[in-house]
């Protein structure tokens, strides 16, 4: 039995959730509602030490799995990546979860995080949820790397032997996956918004809070 079965859509009533693709705007609009509406704002990101804390190697292998280098970690086989990054988000929603469900009984919640459509569907209903996708799949690592969040990524990757090579394979692994999921979102009934050269943030956020009924 999925754990997921585990809760209902009720169970997130007070939750909204960004999701979609790497450097498709999620953090940006995340943080752009929050403000707006005095939202709690739940990152994932941000959360993952404190979860690893919470794990053990017995039923969360990927959260617990050691890296010895940015060698070890970013010159993965990308079939092998591609499915670490999987395993790693199914392992830590499991504790985002419930972290949603305590946070969200006193006040609204807008979450940063990864969802497959699959997952979506188990926990969401169609007007809480949007997901953020990216047209342009060729710098993701380039973008990734100049944003201020991200400085301790940036480090690290920088940190490998040969850092060139190494953002190369972790592009081809993100444009991968990126591509698949881009295929699943936009076959899905979900609202997605495709990142593009004319995107502008007030007009994404515009799209999402009318989609989620905070503006008419």
């Amino acid at each position: 039995m999925d754990y997921l079965d585990n809760y209902t859509k009720e169970d997130f009533k007070n939750v909204y959730f960004i999701t979609g693709t790497a450097t498709g705007g999620k953090t940006t609009i995340s943080k752009a509602l929050a403000q707006k509406y005095n939202f709690f704002r739940y990152d994932v990101d941000e959360e993952f030490d404190r979860h690893k804390l919470l794990s053990n190697e017995k039923d969360q292998p990927n959260m617990n799995k050691h890296f010895e280098n940015a060698d070890e970690f970013f010159l993965r086989d990308e079939e092998e990546y591609i499915r670490w990054l999987k395993d790693n988000s199914k392992e830590q929603l499991q504790f985002i979860l419930k972290d949603l469900i305590e946070i969200s009984k006193l006040q609204k919640v807008v979450c940063d995080l990864h969802l497959t459509v699959e997952e979506a569907n188990k926990i969401a209903n169609k007007n809480q949820i949007v997901f953020l996708i990216r047209k342009d799949n060729e710098n993701i690592i380039q973008d990734y790397c100049n944003r201020e969040s991200h400085e301790g990524f940036s480090k690290y990757i920088n940190s490998a032997s040969n850092p060139k090579i190494a953002k190369e394979n972790c592009n081809a692994v993100l444009s991968k996956l990126n591509k698949q999921r881009c295929i699943d979102i936009k076959n899905s009934d979900f609202l997605w918004i495709e990142r593009d050269e004319n995107s502008t943030v007030q007009k994404t956020l515009e799209i999402v809070e009318r989609h989620f009924g905070l503006i008419v």
